[in-house]
């Protein structure tokens, strides 16, 4: 862990800026947890009615498909982490959420948190930012895929995420970038 740790305050202000009485009610309804690493807290295929605020540590979105995972996405501190599906549509979800090292969580159950957007319409637009964070994300995921080259996803994720290269697997980057271990080391050996 790179010893980053952030208030369940601090995580929900990262998104839309709440009165403090809104903080409060959320906070009624969220419990810390401690999640060792290697842990999966989000199943594909599955109902997932319980949202995380990651405070601290690293998790990994991945699907898995017939002998292989595909990583998506890797979150740190202040990060939501929740099914996309199961938020918007009440579906099983596609992905698989997975702790990459010791993590503090702030958990929430969706059905309390739905029934504060009904009641508070600063809520409400907290869970609308959120929405539109994730849509976002995965967005900028699909056009990077399409547009840049693994070289240049990798230099991406160097810039913006310079610790993950120490904190995750070399396996699971190069499954981020879509390419082999063997490829990672030869982009890796070409920027030293």
């Amino acid at each position: 862990m790179d010893g980053l740790k952030k208030s369940l305050r601090d995580c929900l202000l990262s998104y839309y800026p709440l009165e403090e009485e809104d903080i409060d009610a959320i906070e009624a309804i969220t419990t810390e947890v401690n999640i060792p690493r290697n842990t999966i807290i989000i199943q594909q295929d599955k109902l997932q009615h319980d949202i995380y605020l990651l405070s601290s540590g690293l998790a990994r979105v991945y699907y898995e498909v017939p002998n292989r995972e595909i990583t998506l996405d890797f979150n740190d501190a202040g990060c939501m982490l929740m099914s996309i599906n199961t938020y918007a549509r009440n579906e099983p979800g596609y992905e698989n959420i997975a702790i990459v090292e010791d993590a503090i969580l702030f958990k929430i159950n969706s059905t309390a948190l739905f029934k504060l957007y009904e009641e508070n319409i600063r809520i409400a637009n907290l869970g609308r930012k959120i929405a539109e964070y994730e849509f976002i994300k995965i967005e900028q995921r699909a056009m990077s895929k399409l547009f840049n080259t693994a070289q240049s996803r990798y230099m991406d994720l160097l810039d913006k995420y310079p610790t993950y290269i120490n904190r995750i697997k070399l396996g699971y980057i190069a499954s981020y970038l879509g390419i082999s271990q063997v490829t990672l080391s030869r982009i890796r050996a070409s920027i030293r």
